[in-house]
């Protein structure tokens, strides 16, 4: 690093500080089970919580495959040991019960998007609130610029996503993006890594949690589209997303470590 920083611009600066978090910032070693079991609390213990509604998934080792929760338990009851491993067809290949048959919309998106994966899909309490109202996510603050220009939006509700239509239909309104507002419904996550993925899901519940306590205020002003870029290219980095997710699997596991079994 250089001596006389006072004399760097900006980019330069955010480029040192790159090199750096590349070098010192670790994330925790888990498996992938471990990760998702951890996901799923670290949701619950967020906000996330509805019930049985909601899935959590991320391919498998051999294509075609991923690991699931087992239909009949909470976000806050999921650990390794009781996650599936199932096929497209939702048919389980290692673990007991059943998929939540919802996830047939995974398999879609899955196949429509071989950079995703993990898939998260909560009801997250703001968010559906937000959904209720047939508006669409808005970005305009540093911290939730994680998802800057990066959520799509589908206006009318499917109706329960159990059907290959319902597959089509949310894989083709996510597009390219990383997350999708679902009207009357929920949020959905398509991410590189269940890190990623755990800490896009925490971002988008906390962007309409504020989006509803401030737009009863006043209109909503936007931010410059560069800065928000910028900001959300310097939020959203591999080691980053990874450091932040170990914080707080740190903070669930203080409540206990079952999920990890």
């Amino acid at each position: 690093m250089s001596n006389d920083t006072f004399n760097l611009g900006k980019e330069q600066l955010m480029q040192q500080s790159f090199v750096q978090m590349d070098k010192h910032l670790q994330g925790a070693s888990y498996t992938p089970t471990q990760k998702l079991a951890l996901t799923c609390r670290i949701l619950f213990d967020n906000g996330h919580d509805s019930g049985l509604a909601g899935q959590i998934t991320t391919r498998g080792e051999q294509p075609g495959t991923y690991l699931t929760q087992r239909l009949g338990f909470g976000f806050d009851e999921t650990c390794a040991s009781n996650l599936l491993l199932v096929n497209e067809d939702l048919e389980v290949l290692q673990g007991d019960g059943m998929a939540n048959p919802a996830n047939r919309f995974h398999s879609w998106l899955y196949r429509a998007r071989p950079d995703v994966q993990c898939i998260i899909h909560t009801h997250a309490v703001h968010t559906a609130a937000l959904s209720m109202l047939e508006a669409p996510l808005e970005i305009s603050h540093m911290d939730n610029c994680v998802l800057y220009d990066d959520v799509a939006f589908l206006p009318k509700w499917p109706g329960v996503p159990v059907g290959n239509e319902e597959g089509e239909l949310i894989a083709q309104s996510i597009g390219n993006k990383h997350a999708l507002l679902l009207a009357h419904h929920g949020l959905l996550i398509a991410s590189s890594s269940i890190e990623e993925g755990c800490i896009l899901a925490l971002a988008f519940e906390r962007t309409a949690r504020m989006q509803l306590l401030a737009a009863p205020a006043g209109k909503i002003q936007p931010i410059d589209p560069a800065l928000g870029r910028e900001a959300r290219d310097w939020i959203l980095r591999g080691q980053r997303s990874a450091v932040t997710f170990a914080y707080y699997a740190r903070r669930t596991l203080r409540k206990g470590a079952d999920c990890l079994q």
